[in-house]
């Protein structure tokens, strides 16, 4: 009976956060993002927050004639500021995984991705099974995580499993030395080691792959939502908008939208 009473109470505290969240967010895109994960989306030195996922939203949002609003958020609670209303959707190289579409209302993909190891250029880890007996960091409540702990042979090889609340924080322990190896996305680890310059190198074999697509929340507003932003993005696909942002932070046309 007391579970019950409380689960009201829950219910009902998530309805009236809800309730005011949206009202709040007429007329606008809200979107979510751990603001330090480029090149999907991060935070440059002046404050501005940029991206591909960035560039996306903001000509998706052009288009259905909302105003765009990037919202930084913890990244470990990204599920709850979805479903309290905070937040419209969760677009930043977001992993479709089965437990995350089981809760929320997807995209189709639209990029594909790989968990990767990336290590120091001299660390002579070619493979993942080098990484045995090693120490690795990961961030905190991402699909790297669960990558590692799916891959059960990997994850009990490990000496042990630093977590970070971001890529960027786990690479600059990994350039000093205090870990051996980070479990990240491939796609951000390369534009991260293009663009940085900086002493590392991505091992070959993948831990798992990966598709990214954009979370809303599973009610009939958010379906609604979904629906007209993959709409748009098939449109912007069709008449070439897609490929130019692609190839501005890729240098090709990496996008699956549409194909």
């Amino acid at each position: 009976m007391k579970k019950s009473v409380l689960a009201v109470i829950a219910a009902a505290s998530l309805f009236t956060i809800f309730g005011c969240s949206k009202k709040s967010n007429e007329g606008k895109f809200v979107l979510g993002l751990d603001a330090s994960f480029p090149p999907m989306g991060y935070t440059e030195s002046n404050g501005d927050i940029v991206g591909y996922d960035i560039d996306l939203a903001k000509e998706v949002s052009k288009r259905l004639g909302l105003e765009f609003v990037a919202k930084p958020i913890n990244w470990e609670a990204k599920e709850m500021e979805l479903s309290s209303g905070s937040i419209d959707c969760i677009w930043n190289g977001f992993t479709m995984t089965d437990e995350r579409v089981a809760a929320m209302s997807f995209t189709k993909a639209y990029l594909n991705n790989d968990q990767v190891l990336v290590v120091r250029a001299n660390s002579g880890i070619k493979t993942l099974a080098d990484a045995a007996g090693k120490v690795v960091g990961c961030q905190a409540g991402s699909s790297a995580e669960d990558a590692i702990n799916e891959k059960s042979d990997f994850a009990s090889s490990l000496k042990k499993l630093v977590k970070y609340e971001d890529n960027l924080t786990a690479l600059t322990d990994l350039e000093v030395g205090g870990i051996d190896a980070v479990v990240m996305d491939s796609v951000v680890a390369n534009y991260t080691i293009t663009t940085s310059k900086k002493p590392f190198s991505v091992v070959e074999e993948s831990l798992a792959k990966e598709a990214y697509g954009i979370g809303f929340r599973k009610d009939e507003k958010g379906a609604k939502l979904r629906d007209d932003v993959q709409k748009t993005l098939e449109e912007m696909a069709a008449d070439g908008t897609v490929a130019k942002i692609s190839t501005k932070w890729f240098g090709s046309d990496i996008s699956v939208i549409g194909k």
